[in-house]
C-alpha cells in the first residue's frame, strides 16, 4: 500500500516560493512518515499580493483539489488561505490553510502574536480574516515588510527587514511569538527565531504538522506499507 500523502499547492506561480516550500518542510520527512509533495498552481499569479488575486485562484485551487485522487490531505499554501472553503466543499478529504494553521499554532506558544505581512495592503485582509475567526484579542499587532513575494523569497535584504518588523511586534506591540504572514517568508524561520529570541510559527510547517496528525491518526489515516 502506497505511503500517506500530503498536497502542499503554492497558489502563485513563483517556483522560488514553491522551492522555499520544499526546503522548509524537508526537516519534516522521514522514512515511515507520509510523502510530502510541492507543486505550483501554474494559473496564479507571480504573487498573491491582494484580494483580487485571492479571488483569481479559488477555482483553479478547487479543480487541483478536486482532480487529485492520490493525496491524503492538502495544504493550501498562501497566508490569505484562498480558496480554503471551496476546497474543502470538493472533498472529503481534510484542507488545510496555512494562515489559520499558523495563527492556531501560535495560540499554543504565546499570550499574544504578531504578525509579519509583506505588505500594508495585505494587513486589512488578514485583519479581515482574524477577526472572523474570534481572534482579535489576542493579536498584539501585524506590520509589514513593504516588500513583495518574489523578494520576500529570494530577495537579499529580506531577513535584515523581518528581523527590524519582528523587533518592532515583540518590542512595542508586546507579541511574545511570531507568525510569519506570507509562505515565501519560510527560509527566514530559524534565523528570525535566533535573532528574536521568541518563537517564530512558519505557519506551512504549523499546516503540515496538522496534516501529518490527519493522516497518520485521524480518520483518513491508512496503514503504513510495513504494518
Amino acid at each position: 500500500m502506497a505511503k500517506p500523502r500530503i498536497h502542499v499547492i503554492n497558489p502563485n506561480s513563483n517556483t522560488a516560493v514553491t522551492d522555499g516550500l520544499a526546503d522548509a518542510l524537508r526537516p519534516l520527512s522521514f522514512a515511515d512518515g507520509p510523502e510530502i509533495v510541492c507543486s505550483t498552481l501554474a494559473e496564479g499569479p507571480y504573487g498573491v499580493e491582494s484580494q483580487l488575486h485571492v479571488e483569481q485562484v479559488k477555482v483553479p485551487l478547487r479543480r487541483l483539489v478536486e482532480s487529485d485522487n492520490h493525496s491524503d490531505a492538502f495544504i493550501i499554501a498562501c497566508y490569505s488561505d484562498p480558496g480554503l472553503h471551496v476546497c474543502r466543499e470538493a472533498t472529503a478529504r481534510p484542507v488545510f490553510g496555512i494562515a489559520e494553521s499558523g495563527v492556531l499554532t501560535a495560540l499554543a506558544r504565546g499570550d499574544r502574536f504578531g504578525v509579519i505581512a509583506i505588505a500594508q495592503r495585505s494587513i486589512r485582509r488578514h485583519i479581515r480574516y482574524l477577526r472572523e475567526m474570534g481572534l482579535m484579542e489576542r493579536l498584539a499587532g501585524e506590520r509589514p515588510l513593504d516588500m513583495s513575494v518574489a523578494e520576500t523569497a529570494s530577495g537579499p535584504g529580506t531577513l535584515a527587514r523581518m528581523v527590524a518588523v519582528g523587533r518592532d511586534l515583540k518590542d512595542k506591540d508586546g507579541a511574545d511569538v511570531i507568525v510569519m504572514g506570507c509562505a515565501g517568508m519560510a527560509r527566514h524561520r530559524a534565523a528570525l527565531e535566533q535573532e528574536l529570541g521568541i518563537p517564530v510559527i512558519d505557519p506551512t510547517q504549523a499546516a503540515a504538522t496538522m496534516a501529518f496528525g490527519a493522516v497518520m491518526f485521524g480518520d483518513t489515516a491508512k496503514p503504513l506499507p510495513h504494518t
